[in-house]
């Protein structure tokens, strides 16, 4: 099969690769559509370097490239009893060999039912991205003020529509450019971050979800109300060249969340079946939107990370392997 492969950190390339052979509890699918995350930029750079130590110390432990999938089942191990061939699914490889792919092999509790009305490329978006955002704001609740620094991103778009969804009120920081964007999911007010620092307009939010990391932590901390909650996920506006780079802001906040009144939290999505199937439930019944930037058929799916990294992309970007 054809795949987008690393061997080292810094290159890549799409190579002829062995289809993946299936474990008892995994599906293998032929993947229809797959998403970009900064997560694979991060593995493709090996950046920041600390990261290494779980990514890998010398070289990627996983081959292939991509997390995110939508596609259908062409074959299931022998204790899967969900899944059959035929099964329009989508899900999340973990950190195993990934996505940018003709097929990937999957764990069957890492995989969901795409519903009908849900288009593939949509439903490959959903995976990290929307799992993140619901995370972050499992806290909001009716009536809260809400902020979400770089809110015109892949999590960002997932993260207004959530928040709004749940009847907060959200504020939104991204440039002017991803401002209407920001207003169609639901943002009640934008603030282009050119223009304004968010923090000096004097305004205290009951949640801060930072996905960016242009911040300092007392910054960030300055926006929250007494008993207010801070979410630090990524950084991306980091560009690499760093040992530490945003785990510098991340390891800062977890020593300090110990001592301080405002809760602070790091988070670390993870992936579960009914997270997708929640997910999946409020695109199908139209209550959130799956913004997509770009797609790139899968010979391209290099480019489609450059493109994530370099070109400030808003919402999500996608690769297909149908034309």
């Amino acid at each position: 099969m054809k795949a987008l492969v690393q061997d080292r950190y810094g290159e890549c390339s799409f190579a002829d690769v062995p289809t993946p052979e299936i474990g008892p509890d995994q599906v293998l699918v032929r993947v229809r559509a797959a998403s970009v995350n900064a997560y694979d930029w991060h593995v493709l750079r090996g950046d920041p370097r600390l990261a290494r130590l779980s990514m890998g110390l010398t070289r990627p432990r996983a081959r292939i490239r991509g997390r995110d999938f939508a596609g259908q089942v062409v074959a299931a191990g022998s204790s899967v009893t969900r899944f059959r061939p035929g099964d329009e699914v989508f899900g999340d490889t973990g950190t195993a060999d990934g996505t940018f792919a003709e097929f990937v092999a999957v764990r069957e509790e890492l995989v969901a039912d795409r519903p009908a009305g849900v288009p593939p490329e949509a439903a490959a978006a959903l995976p990290l991205a929307g799992v993140t955002a619901r995370q972050a704001l499992r806290d909001v609740r009716a009536g809260h003020r809400v902020l979400i620094n770089g809110a015109s991103g892949g999590v960002g778009t997932f993260a207004v529509q959530l928040a709004v969804a749940s009847g907060a009120a959200v504020t939104a920081v991204c440039s002017a450019r991803n401002a209407e964007l920001v207003r169609s999911l639901g943002a009640a007010v934008v603030v282009d971050y050119r223009q304004t620092d968010v923090t000096t307009l004097g305004e205290r939010y009951d949640v801060v979800l930072d996905l960016v990391g242009n911040r300092s932590l007392a910054a960030l901390r300055t926006l929250l109300t007494p008993g207010g909650t801070l979410v630090l996920s990524g950084g991306g506006v980091y560009r690499g060249g760093s040992v530490l780079g945003p785990m510098r802001l991340i390891l800062w906040a977890q020593l300090v969340s110990r001592f301080a009144r405002q809760r602070i939290t790091v988070l670390t999505a993870t992936t579960s079946r009914e997270s997708l199937e929640a997910l999946a439930a409020m695109v199908a019944e139209g209550r959130i939107t799956v913004a997509i930037d770009r797609t790139f058929p899968l010979a391209a799916a290099a480019d489609a990370i450059r493109y994530l990294e370099t070109e400030h992309a808003r919402a999500k970007v996608v690769v297909t392997t149908e034309q």
